[in-house]
């Protein structure tokens, strides 16, 4: 248990809580973490997996809000802050792509 303590302590801390999040078109999401990073993050990728197969229709989708640092839609779907922050962009690359 005490190294799980250390570990989480140091995963926190390369992988912010999500402060805000604005879904775009094409199925994206664009991030705001607490460390002040913008990112962008592409949903499109898990819109053929399981439950997340809701999330094609465009007003579900566009009803994501944080809560507890992560994403979350109505009917129980979430994205983890790791995710999120792990497989985005940052929005300037994302921009200039």
């Amino acid at each position: 248990m005490f190294y799980g303590i250390i570990i989480r302590m140091y995963y926190f801390e390369m992988n912010p809580y999500l402060r805000d999040v604005k879904p775009l078109n094409d199925y994206a999401l664009e991030l705001w973490f607490e460390n002040d990073e913008h990112r962008i993050f592409d949903v499109k990728p898990y819109l053929s997996k399981g439950i997340f197969t809701r999330l094609q229709d465009p007003a579900i989708f566009s009803s994501a809000r944080v809560v507890a640092g992560s994403v979350e839609w109505a009917g129980e779907l979430d994205l983890s802050y790791d995710t999120l922050y792990l497989e985005s962009k940052p929005a300037e690359a994302s921009n200039a792509a």
